[in-house]
């Protein structure tokens, strides 16, 4: 089974993690896990756009950790820079996916409403099957 695990930084991507370490048999998984970097603007230096990446190296590194004491062999990285929805969805398609594993939220405020809900944008449209990760509520 190829699993495509997109991570953002959020607690809920995090979550997502700890679903897949714990949900699904190592022996018979490949993971790639994904974090898509939105594209630079204009003004955007080169010095920051190298900042994100490697913020997102570390998360992905920390993910690959968390999946290899869980006992995953086959687990792979990829920083992509793209709009999220896309990026994961091309990542899904040319890696050829079984499952994508998500977060139920990431982005925050007015951002998420404006943009709309990648978690939903990805289970309307990807090629595989889809599990979107969410947190209980505490009230």
């Amino acid at each position: 089974m190829k699993i495509l695990l997109a991570m953002d930084g959020s607690r809920f991507s995090e979550a997502a993690s700890q679903a897949t370490a714990t949900q699904v048999r190592p022996q018979s998984a490949e993971v790639l896990v994904v974090h898509v970097i939105e594209p630079p603007t204009f003004l955007e230096q080169d010095a920051s756009l190298r900042e994100r990446s490697a913020h997102a190296q570390e998360l992905l590194n920390k993910a690959v950790q968390e999946l290899h004491a869980a006992g995953f062999k086959g687990v792979t990285t990829r920083v992509m820079e793209a709009e999220p929805r896309t990026g994961i969805l091309e990542a899904a398609a040319l890696w050829h996916a079984d499952l994508i594993v998500l977060g139920s939220h990431g982005r925050k405020g007015l951002e998420k409403l404006m943009l709309g809900s990648v978690a939903e944008s990805v289970a309307r449209h990807a090629p595989c099957s889809v599990l979107i990760v969410r947190i209980p509520s505490t009230h």
